[in-house]
């Protein structure tokens, strides 16, 4: 496959910092964005990453302005890594509207805007890879993960993602959603996790909970996250062990999301098979 060009969101760490090594390691270009890049991504700039400012949040017309600065680094873009985000960690009830209006303009509403500023360069090519990062937060309840779970069931339901696919694929554009388990990132790590102050006595047992089960996964995960941005990029590049394979619509990434998503697509099957009688027999009476 000749050299790609790639634009990857939130590369200060956690997966967006692994991907762009892995991208590095292949041969292929990368711009690395973050706020504040140069403050924070000086050692991906030393490693051989191009280097871009880049808030996801940031209103329609400056992130058009940013793409059509990566655009010029390379000379295009071939594919885009929307990893920019973060865990919102709350009992819902004491979680106010401010803080889950942002946590959604991170996660869910940056990619789709991001993804509306590339797509005019990627129908003229035409073509592209648009990857989303998903999580399996989207497919349980876990308490105090409502809102980032909210934010990635958006992506994960078969809606946003798999409409744009219908959208774009006749110019040769390709969507596919990677939802990762669990990773040994510092995506929970005290500096970067969000956890909001415990107002409400009644969940002072379930904040305790929660919020100690975070502290006893970060830094224990099993996933090695450097193998598994290789994965993804052996996915683009139909190398290693996707060799020969299409880029699917969905990426389960892990054993653990293995299990997961398909334990998710049994009990859906196993809901539709106890109701299906009941609830089938409800068109209007033949005439």
């Amino acid at each position: 496959m000749p050299q790609l060009n790639w634009l990857v969101t939130g590369t200060s760490y956690g997966f967006g910092e692994y991907f762009v090594h892995s991208i590095l390691a292949r041969g292929d270009h990368v711009v690395a964005t973050a706020q504040r890049a140069h403050e924070h991504l000086s050692h991906l700039k030393d490693a051989g990453a191009a280097i871009l400012d880049l808030d996801v949040t940031a209103p329609q017309s400056e992130l058009d302005a940013t793409v059509k600065d990566a655009l010029a680094i390379y000379g295009g873009i071939d594919v885009l890594i929307k990893n920019a985000g973060y865990v919102e960690a709350a009992i819902l009830e004491e979680l106010d509207d401010s803080r889950l209006r942002k946590v959604f303009e991170t996660n869910l509403f940056g990619p789709v805007n991001l993804t509306r500023s590339l797509l005019p360069h990627f129908r003229e090519k035409p073509n592209g890879v648009l990857l989303f990062m998903s999580s399996i937060g989207a497919y349980g309840g876990a308490v105090g993960a409502g809102a980032y779970s909210a934010t990635k069931g958006a992506l994960e339901s078969k809606c946003l993602v798999d409409c744009l696919r219908e959208e774009v694929s006749l110019f040769g554009i390709q969507c596919c959603l990677v939802t990762p388990g669990f990773y040994r990132t510092n995506i929970i790590s005290p500096q970067n996790i969000k956890i909001v102050p415990p107002s409400i006595s009644d969940y002072a047992e379930l904040n305790k909970l929660y919020q100690g089960g975070v502290t006893a996964m970060c830094g224990n995960l099993q996933g090695d996250p450097r193998k598994a941005t290789d994965r993804v990029v052996d996915m683009v590049r139909s190398e290693g062990m996707a060799s020969g394979k299409p880029i699917p619509a969905r990426l389960p990434l892990g054993a653990d999301a293995i299990e997961i998503i398909r334990d998710d697509c049994l009990e859906k099957m196993k809901i539709c098979d106890e109701w299906e009688t009941f609830t089938s027999d409800t068109n209007f009476d033949a005439e």
